[in-house]
Formats: C-alpha cells, sequence, structure tokens
C-alpha cells in the first residue's frame, strides 16, 4: 500500500471546528492504515470527563479480525491512546488502551484487533492533565494473527506453571495470552490468583459466545499483591468459564502461576430501611468485597421499579466506595467519590424492578475504620413542563427537586421542533451558577448539548443548538453545583434554519455585521458564510479586520450535514484582525467563514478576498 502523509492543521483545530460548527467539532478524523499525522494538542481540543484532559479523534475503518499498529509520540507530554466505538463518551471504557507501551519514555503504542467489521475511533491525548502541544500519530496494519489454541482445563484447587511467550495467541487489546477453562454452577464463588515476577499480571474471566470471548470481570493489581494479579467472582449461571492469563504490558512475556480455587464466602447482609442511617465500622474480622477487593460490610433492602434512590458512604477514616447489587449479585452501579468533601461517596439511581438489593459499603484501598451510610428516596424524574417558543418562564430549584446523577436539582422543559431547526435556550440566575442541557425527550435522559457560562455574563447559560431530527426535546435547567439553589429565568428562542452562505467575488471587499441571528457554532461563535468559485492552484489573500469583534477566518468545503475546514487565521493580521494566504487544491466551490475568536460576539467587519500578487 502506498504510504501517504496527512499533515493535520492540530493547533488550530478546535478554532477551525468551532467555525465549521457541530458537525465538524464532533466527527472524527478519517485514519488508514499508512497514514501519518502531525498534530498538536491545544485548550480549544475537545475535553475528556470534568475537562480533565483534551484530544483529538480519528476514525479507521475495520474489517473483522483485522489487526492494526497506533504509534504516537511527542516530546510535551506523556502520550495515552484508546480506542472505543464510535458515539461513546470519553468517560466510557475503551476497547483497548496503552500508556507507554512504545517502550521509549513516555511515547504510545496500542495494538489491537477488530472484533467485528465497522468503525473504530481512536483518540491521541496526554495521559493526564491539561498538558498540550505537538504529537506525531501513525497507523499501520498487522499481519493476521494464528488461530488461538483450544484453552487447557484448570481445576478447582489447581495451580498451573505457565509461560508468555512468543507464538502465544494476541488479545484485543494487544497483549499475549494463555486461555484456561473450567465449568461452574450458578452461585459458586471461585477466586483467580495470577503471580508473576516477570511481567505485571492482568486476570480477565469471561466466556465464549459465537466464537468472541465476553469479559464478565478483571483484576490488574489485587490488594496488597504488588503488580500480582487477584479476582473474586460469583458465577451468574452453570456452564464453561474462561480464564485469560496476561502481561498487562504488549511487550511482557515471562513465567507466572495460576491458581483457581473456591472464593471466600460472600458478606452477609444486614437490614438497611429507607430513611435509616447507619453508623458502621470495616475491620479485618470483615469479609472481603464482592470482587475480593477489600473488606466490606453489605445491607440488604426492598425497593420498587422506578423508586429513585439515594445513598450516601462517609468517612474521616479513609476513601470510601459504594456498589449497588440486585439479589442475583449483578453489579447496577458504583461511586467512588461522588459525595461531598472529595473521597466520600454518594450513588443516585433508578431501581430497575421490584425486589430486593444490596449495598456493599467498603473502602477504595484495603483499609479500615469508621464510616457513616445513609439510605434515602428521592424524587422521581418529574414530568417536564411544556415551554413554548418566545417564552421566559420564572423557576427555582429547590431541596425537593429531581435530582440528577450528580445530584444536581433540577427543572424540566419540552418542547417539539424540527429537524434543522436552530434554538437557543438562556438561563439566568442571581443564586447560583446556571448550567442548561437538552436530550431528547423519550427514554432515559441523554444530554445532546450543554452549557455552562455561555451567555458571557458572569456565570449565566447560553445554549445553541441545531435539531437532530423531528420530535420532543427536553431542557434540564440546573446549577452548575450539587449545592445550588434559587430562582432562576429561563428562555426558549427559536432561531430559524441555518443561514444559507452568499456568493463572494474574488477582488470584492464585503462589509457585514454579526449579530444574534447570524449562524452560530455550537459554542456561541457567530459567523456570515461567503462562497467563491476557484480553480485548482488559485491562490488567496484573506483578510478580515474589525474594531468590534475578535476576527477569526476560515476556509473551507461544505457538504450536506458538515464541514471541512481547510485553512484558518486568527491574529495574522494584527492583535485581533485576521490575514490567510491559502492555495485552492483542485477545482471546486469552497466557503469562507468570517466569524469571532471569542464567543458571544457581535458587530461589524470587512472581509477582502483577494488573489495573491
Amino acid at each position: 500500500m502506498r504510504r501517504h502523509i496527512i499533515l493535520a492543521a492540530v493547533s488550530s483545530l478546535a478554532l477551525v471546528a468551532a467555525l465549521a460548527g457541530p458537525a465538524a467539532a464532533q466527527d472524527p478524523t478519517p485514519l488508514a492504515p499508512g497514514d501519518r499525522i502531525e498534530g498538536e494538542i491545544t485548550d480549544s481540543d475537545a475535553a475528556g470527563p470534568d475537562d480533565a484532559y483534551r484530544y483529538d479523534a480519528y476514525v479507521v475503518s475495520a474489517a473483522a479480525g483485522q489487526r492494526f499498529e497506533v504509534i504516537m509520540r511527542s516530546e510535551a507530554f506523556d502520550a495515552y491512546l484508546q480506542v472505543q466505538r464510535p458515539g461513546a463518551e470519553p468517560d466510557e471504557d475503551p476497547l483497548a488502551s496503552d500508556d507507554d507501551g512504545l517502550g521509549e519514555d513516555t511515547d504510545s503504542r496500542l495494538r489491537f484487533a477488530a472484533e467485528t467489521a465497522g468503525e473504530y475511533v481512536i483518540r491521541a491525548r496526554p495521559l493526564s492533565g491539561r498538558s498540550g502541544g505537538a504529537y506525531t500519530l501513525s497507523l499501520t496494519e498487522r499481519a493476521p494473527a494464528a488461530p488461538a489454541p483450544e484453552p487447557r482445563a484448570i481445576r478447582l484447587g489447581q495451580t498451573i506453571e505457565g509461560e508468555i511467550a512468543g507464538g502465544d495467541p494476541e488479545s484485543v487489546e494487544g497483549p499475549l495470552y494463555d486461555a484456561y477453562v473450567f465449568t461452574g454452577r450458578s452461585g459458586d464463588r471461585i477466586a483467580l490468583a495470577l503471580d508473576s515476577e516477570a511481567f505485571d499480571a492482568m486476570v480477565r474471566l469471561g466466556r465464549m459466545v459465537n466464537g468472541v470471548f465476553e469479559e464478565l470481570a478483571s483484576n490488574d493489581d489485587g490488594p496488597d499483591t504488588g503488580l500480582n494479579s487477584r479476582l473474586v467472582f460469583t458465577l451468574p449461571e452453570a456452564g464453561e468459564y474462561v480464564i485469560r492469563a496476561m502481561p498487562l504490558g504488549n511487550d511482557d512475556e515471562g513465567a507466572y502461576s495460576l491458581t483457581l480455587s473456591e472464593g471466600p464466602p460472600p458478606v452477609q447482609a444486614q437490614t438497611i430501611r429507607m430513611g435509616d442511617t447507619v453508623r458502621g465500622e470495616l475491620t479485618e474480622r470483615d469479609g472481603r468485597s464482592e470482587s475480593g477487593s477489600g473488606y466490606a460490610d453489605a445491607y440488604r433492602f426492598t425497593g420498587r421499579e422506578g423508586q429513585r434512590i439515594r445513598i450516601d458512604m462517609t468517612s474521616s477514616r479513609f476513601d470510601t466506595y459504594l456498589e449497588l447489587f440486585d439479589n442475583e449479585q449483578n453489579s447496577l452501579a458504583s461511586d467512588d467519590d461522588g459525595g461531598p468533601e472529595g473521597t466520600n461517596s454518594r450513588l443516585i439511581f433508578t431501581l430497575p424492578k421490584d425486589g430486593a438489593y444490596v449495598i456493599e459499603a467498603r473502602a477504595f484501598t484495603e483499609a479500615t475504620g469508621e464510616y457513616r451510610l445513609v439510605l434515602s428516596e428521592v424524587e422521581p424524574d418529574a414530568p417536564p413542563r411544556p415551554l413554548a417558543f418566545g417564552a421566559t418562564v420564572q423557576g427555582e430549584i429547590a431541596e425537593n427537586d429531581a435530582r440528577d446523577a450528580e445530584d444536581r436539582g433540577y427543572d424540566a422543559y419540552v418542547f417539539e421542533g424540527v429537524e434543522g431547526q436552530r434554538v437557543r435556550a438562556i438561563m439566568r440566575s442571581g443564586d447560583f451558577d446556571t448550567y442548561l442541557q437538552i436530550g431528547h425527550a423519550e427514554g432515559e435522559f441523554t444530554a445532546l448539548a450543554r452549557d455552562d457560562d455561555g451567555l458571557g455574563e458572569g456565570t449565566d447559560s447560553r445554549l445553541n443548538f441545531t435539531l437532530p431530527d423531528d420530535g420532543r426535546y427536553v431542557l434540564r435547567a440546573s446549577p452548575l453545583g450539587a449545592e445550588g439553589k434559587g430562582l432562576y429565568s429561563l428562555e426558549l428562542q427559536d432561531r430559524g434554519p441555518q443561514p444559507v452562505a452568499g456568493s463572494l467575488l474574488v477582488g470584492v471587499t464585503a462589509r457585514g455585521i454579526l449579530t444574534e441571528s447570524d449562524a452560530t457554532t455550537d459554542d456561541n461563535r457567530f459567523y456570515d458564510a461567503y462562497r467563491v468559485t476557484l480553480k485548482e492552484g488559485e491562490k488567496l489573500v484573506i483578510k478580515m479586520v474589525s474594531n468590534e469583534v475578535d476576527s477569526f477566518v476560515i476556509i473551507g468545503r461544505a457538504g450536506e450535514d458538515s464541514f471541512e475546514a481547510l485553512g484558518s487565521d486568527d491574529d495574522g493580521l494584527s492583535d485581533t484582525h485576521s490575514k490567510l494566504e491559502w492555495e485552492a487544491p483542485e477545482d471546486g466551490v469552497y466557503e469562507i467563514r468570517a466569524g469571532t475568536y471569542q464567543h458571544g460576539q457581535t458587530g461589524s467587519y470587512a472581509l477582502i478576498v483577494d488573489r495573491q500578487p
């Protein structure tokens, strides 16, 4: 395959994406075997959960079983790679990830295999923090893997000495593995111990479904075992189970021992009722948690379908951890630090059915000490109130309002819209930092867009959004933090369809005014669009000057639902004026977008488009 280079101007990627609009801001860049990317992580790139890091996204089309290697190098930050399905949220568990797999300081090498045909998304990012800078990214296709051998049998109470070596099968995540199979009964509680002096051990437990390994549980570093693995698991049904013994790193090999034994008995659950407060203590006499990762206490309660509960666990002695199970010991939800004051836990959950449930209260690590546990019922999701376009409503976030998963009180409003309609919601409050979310009205609420301080007036919110489908939508109005409450106002505006780009002749100066009725990006930047027809190799000088806004100009190609940015500039002419020198790669119609660098700005400007001398 001919090797080619993609020079991605990722240093201005987020600013380009901002003026390109929501589709360009969200769509990952196509990546094929042989491609090499030169990019940069900046503060304007897409953000991870809680704004903890920035990342660039690339999409790879793969056939079932196709194997890839992604290498990311950077002198500016500790490189980190993830592979996920399209549409996955940044906080969802990746299909595979790598930190320092290249073995060259902090550079990454991620190897993965496509379990099924389809698209996979590569996220290139720093390991942690808001650091950024330049990086290179390359994708290569690896040779097909040899057929995996049949797993070896292992019996309860048996220890097997093995070795990870070249020729072993390769996991989707990249590391080599050995596989073992055993038969168990429903409710059997088993314990796995994987020990090695040669590598950081990782043990995985699962079942083969249609020839594909489906993981049920895994462990990297068991409590107080260094880099060795410990896993305790209750079998959900009778049948064959597969153990995979592997190193954590892609290139690690060496000897290991694997032990399958009977697991410790589960923690005996005490009764707790809605509204109860328990003062308990974790001690070394307590049973082990369901995963075997620490001492735990368990509490059983009876709930009903649709009931919304809140579990709070606090301790001054250790970092608390909560997990909720159904009566069949299926894990439903967990929380580490969702409560107040850092290391306390808070879990809010809507029960799926009538019956018994079990709360497991433990430390995040192998710790003991006193704690406080509270089980309470919270208001269920309130039916959303109708909200008409052009209307302004006055509301109040109060203590008895419905709470979201972040324990924020909220009010919900419903409206109807059509595909392509641009809507704007403005929320103001003198009592708290406002926060707006919009999502589909049907099914479990999932935010399609959100805004914190988009109005540009302190802590008030302005959310602009283009509706993807005809139907009913819900606006959630809430404080940004869980403790916020008080009065607010909410206004819903219909901004109509996206304005159509006008025509512009090269050599002509266009004078315009950016207003709140103009096209907007997903972060409230206004822009006007102009189309020009160019020949291949035609060179332009594009200038945007304004005494009222910080100008930002971009040129690209517009599709039916997307915009491909090909060049952009912010301050090339002066501090707030733009100048872009650009050459057309082929004959065609191009779109120039004259906009603002800062969100919410309006004002007059001049756009000058000339041929380069």
